[in-house]
């Protein structure tokens, strides 16, 4: 599955292809509940034989499996989105699996159609791969149960992903292909919207029927996944509604024209005194003769000693221009809204030719937004 955002509560465990491998505290949960399912359930039905140590150890062994072929799905995705020179901001394992947290909506619908494809090919393949192996290995249970499980899970895996409902990855394939016969990204999105709505209730329903049937653990678990689909379309149709609001405006209708700028040679106490305790301001703008020298936050400010503050000046401890992700006047605000997810900011110097202009945030975006929307513009 991709896009998508996850809270805090993450760590990062590996660095792949550049993009932050990270495991959400509430997988925990879940590799617990799917190596104690294999260990109490599936493998002594198999194999009545095994003793508590092999099944348990064996069912341990299994699950980070099962969830490394979670990670593999969500980086078949991210390498073709990165092909298309999309950004991936990360990949988190989390309770319901694992998301691949891409920067940006892909150009057409061919690329839509590939990043999504790519997920469900993968596990395919996975699948294949273990059924292989757990044939080939026959009587060599210890290799062959855990082996022909995982392949099941997988093609599982691949199969629920196709269904054709945003944020699948078949709603993306939805989306691609009604974008490929419209030729409008915003028709196609909200279709496959639909679809996504369309299909959480569904799983709600069912959910809570087999729950009210007896199976309470299993319909639990479907109304849940339901649950959590229902969420991510509306948080997709939050993104749409962002981005019919902001289209067409550029960075020069909503930057800050009056952010307070700051001599590279003034000391960090005379800046906490007259700027930050005096006047409440957070950011700065370091220039010179009209020319962008770099930027400064509070941030920076408090990674220098405070016994040091009368020596230090702000060009010592400033971001230098040439490391900042910097935007022009006439640029698109959604793209610079882009930007600023990426580089993982909250504000951006508005530059032309050199010399800076203002300061784009996101207290300024959200303004400029209210204001649209009350004049209904």
């Amino acid at each position: 599955m991709t896009g998508g955002h996850l809270a805090a509560g993450r760590l990062t465990i590996a660095w792949i292809w550049g993009i932050p491998i990270s495991v959400h505290v509430s997988w925990l949960l879940v590799f617990a509940l799917v190596a104690g399912s294999l260990a109490a359930g599936y493998f002594p039905e198999r194999e009545p034989g095994w003793g508590a140590p092999t099944r348990w150890v064996l069912g341990a062994l299994t699950s980070l499996a099962f969830f490394a072929s979670v990670l593999v799905h969500e980086l078949g995705h991210s390498r073709v989105a990165l092909r298309y020179g999309i950004p991936i901001r990360g990949i988190t394992l989390f309770v319901f699996g694992g998301v691949a947290q891409i920067g940006r909506e892909p150009d057409s619908p061919g690329a839509e159609f590939r990043i999504a494809i790519a997920g469900p090919l993968t596990s395919l393949a996975l699948a294949a791969l273990f059924g292989g192996v757990g044939t080939v290995a026959g009587s060599m249970a210890l290799v062959s149960v855990p082996a022909l499980w995982l392949a099941r899970i997988n093609l599982f895996v691949a199969l629920f992903n196709l269904l054709p409902g945003f944020p699948l990855d078949g709603g993306r394939v939805l989306r691609a292909a009604v974008w490929a016969w419209t030729g409008s990204f915003d028709r196609a999105n909200r279709a496959a919207a639909a679809a996504g709505e369309v299909l959480a209730l569904a799983l709600i329903g069912v959910g809570t029927l087999r729950a009210l049937g007896g199976d309470v653990a299993g319909g639990i678990w479907m109304a849940l996944i339901g649950w959590f689909l229902h969420s991510a379309v509306a948080a997709g149709r939050a993104q749409a509604a962002l981005r019919d609001l902001l289209r067409g405006a550029t960075v020069s209708q909503a930057m800050a024209r009056d952010c307070p700028s700051v001599a590279p040679d003034l000391t960090l106490e005379r800046l906490v005194h007259d700027e930050v305790l005096g006047a409440g301001r957070r950011c700065f703008v370091v220039e010179e003769d009209g020319h962008l020298r770099g930027l400064l936050t509070l941030h920076e400010v408090k990674g220098v000693p405070r016994e040091q503050w009368s020596r230090a000046k702000v060009e010592e401890v400033m971001q230098p221009a040439q490391a900042l992700s910097v935007v022009g006047p006439e640029e698109a605000l959604l793209g610079a809204l882009q930007k600023m997810d990426d580089a993982k900011v909250a504000q951006l110097p508005v530059v032309a030719d050199g010399h800076w202009l203002g300061m784009l945030d996101r207290e300024h975006i959200l303004h400029y937004m209210r204001v649209r929307a009350e004049l209904g513009v």
